[in-house]
């Protein structure tokens, strides 16, 4: 019996999602299936992908063939590593410890990546939504500079003018009590003048 490695398609349309799946090549597509090994969901950013490694190794080693889907998956998650790496332990170019480690190197290497590429896309989508809802920073412009010397200058000009203004009220007041004061003055004698001169002038007559 040929067996094949290949997904099943499930989920509402235009919301695919895939089981892994090992099943008979006769089989139709979403038919019945002998094993399911894993999940494929291709919405996320990076697409979302479990699979049992081990199971998925016991099958090719039976000789199951995947499609070119799969295999790429595979490839992915590095089982085809892990059959590569088995044969060479088969050979004796490497013990089943060194085989061991440079998996999980491999393995951690890569799910490294994806963890960062995961960030970056959550980091974006954050950026995108604040952007959206008008809650982002808007780069303010800077303002222009103040000119304060400038007021300063006639400030102090105006309390000069104050200045004046008041202490010459004063003097102007002064000066007025003054001229009325000698005016005053002035009368009184310019009457006692005017009768002795009349008097002068009777005698001389």
């Amino acid at each position: 019996m040929a067996v094949k490695l290949r997904l099943q398609r499930k989920g509402r349309k235009g919301a695919p999602f895939y089981h892994i799946v090992v099943a008979d090549a006769r089989a139709p597509r979403d038919g019945r299936f002998i094993e399911k090994i894993g999940t494929y969901n291709p919405l996320t950013v990076p697409a979302t992908i479990e699979i049992n490694r081990d199971k998925a190794y016991d099958w090719l080693a039976k000789g199951a063939q995947p499609t070119d889907t799969v295999r790429a998956i595979l490839r992915f998650k590095g089982v085809l590593l892990k059959k590569h790496l088995e044969r060479g332990v088969k050979k004796g170019a490497l013990t089943p410890e060194q085989a061991e480690a440079q998996l999980a190197q491999w393995i951690e290497q890569k799910e490294a990546r994806i963890a960062a590429r995961r960030e970056a896309t959550a980091e974006n989508k954050r950026k995108f939504v604040a952007a959206v809802d008008g809650t982002a920073k808007v780069k303010a412009k800077p303002a222009p500079p103040v000119e304060e010397a400038p007021a300063v200058e006639e400030v102090a000009e105006a309390e000069e003018a104050v200045v004046e203004t008041v202490a010459a009220e004063p003097v102007a007041e002064v000066a007025a009590e003054v001229v009325e004061a000698v005016a005053e003055e002035t009368a009184p004698a310019a009457e006692e003048a005017t009768p002795a001169a009349e008097e002068e002038k009777s005698e001389e007559a």
